[in-house]
């Protein structure tokens, strides 16, 4: 891909996340000045750090993140349990997608009426989407992009309400419904962005040259998610067919890692399929969906301790090449510190918030 559709993905497939997934997983926040400056805060110390962790764990390992985990615990005498980390990633990319597919058709039900049951859409919506995982990733991405943008334009002929901001007390429930949201901008740890750039991060004297670009695109989805409202049947279908187009982008990544590591095809298909189609369970998605949530930030969290704590500090300073020590030395103590402890942090918030 080139360096200019990066960005442009990273912002359609944020957007793609938080609309899909912010409204079943409770989140208030459209119209609240004082949770977009709270959400800000974290995006600038955590998700921004993250970003940075994604590309230098792919670029010192040359290969995506299931199989950089084999190569990166060694060099760092790590314990073996630590690939764990790998794992988790690629096994949650099609729970993620599956997440995205069964939350965006809940969310559109109501304008787009189907006399049949919900489960047998979402499975329709699963098989296409698994099929369109096979086509070329720059179609996928295409399509997609072209989808978000036509129903973010036609959201505003049609059915548009302006939204009314006000400011409210923050309450401690909201610093993990921020972290999740910032992270879920951010790819959740998976490195999806760092894994489709491959051939531009080897390339890449500095790390910042391709960071910045899409965490900005990502700051702006999450912006644009804040005056963005699906009212009518017209931008539903076009954002539909955006998710669904994404999903297959997620199918191709997690298929693309599950190879490399050299895992039998017919496991590779039951691992993904496993992941996707769990999601067609009645009754279970509010219980889903806290897990999607407990489980990126664990894998966030676990991505912080391994780079911060476990590797060596001349291999990921080499790696970035950050213009300035100082930076470096910021960006670890995020890594390090501050990013552990808010993802601690929004995890008990989370828990506090479902029960």
């Amino acid at each position: 891909m080139s360096r200019w559709l990066s960005p442009l993905l990273a912002f359609c497939m944020s957007l793609v996340l938080i609309t899909s997934l912010a409204p079943m997983l409770g989140f208030q926040i459209d119209r609240q000045f004082d949770f977009w400056l709270l959400w800000l805060l974290i995006v600038l110390v955590v998700s921004l750090p993250l970003t940075y962790l994604e590309y230098a764990l792919v670029k010192r390992a040359k290969t995506s993140i299931l199989n950089a985990f084999m190569m990166l615990t060694r060099e760092a005498d790590a314990a073996f349990q630590w690939r764990i980390v790998g794992w988790l990633s690629v096994i949650f990319i099609p729970f993620l997608a599956g997440a995205l597919l069964n939350n965006s058709y809940t969310l559109i039900g109501q304008f787009v009426h189907l006399p049949i049951r919900s489960e047998l859409v979402f499975l329709v919506l699963a098989m296409f989407a698994m099929l369109l995982s096979f086509a070329p990733r720059l179609w996928l991405a295409g399509v997609s992009v072209v989808a978000v943008l036509v129903s973010w334009a036609t959201s505003y002929v049609f059915g548009y309400a302006p939204l009314v901001w006000h400011t409210t007390n923050i309450v401690f429930s909201e610093w993990g419904s921020a972290t999740v949201l910032a992270l879920i901008a951010s790819g959740l740890g998976l490195g999806i962005y760092a894994q489709t750039s491959l051939h531009q991060i080897l390339n890449t004297e500095r790390s910042s040259q391709l960071v910045i670009p899409v965490w900005l695109a990502q700051v702006f989805a999450v912006v644009v998610f804040g005056f963005f409202t699906i009212r009518a049947d017209i931008p539903a279908l076009t954002f539909l067919l955006a998710v669904v187009f994404a999903a297959a982008w997620l199918l191709q990544l997690a298929r693309q890692q599950l190879i490399e590591r050299n895992i039998n095809v017919i496991a590779v298909y039951l691992i993904i399929l496993g992941a996707l189609l769990i999601w067609v369970i009645p009754h279970a998605h509010r219980l889903f969906n806290l897990v999607l949530m407990l489980w990126g930030l664990v894998s966030c969290l676990l991505y912080s301790l391994f780079a911060g704590w476990m590797m060596k500090i001349s291999h990921l300073r080499k790696v970035l090449n950050f213009s300035n020590e100082i930076y470096y030395n910021l960006w670890r103590i995020a890594v390090r510190i501050v990013a552990p402890l808010s993802i601690i942090v929004a995890i008990c918030a989370v828990f506090a918030g479902y029960f």
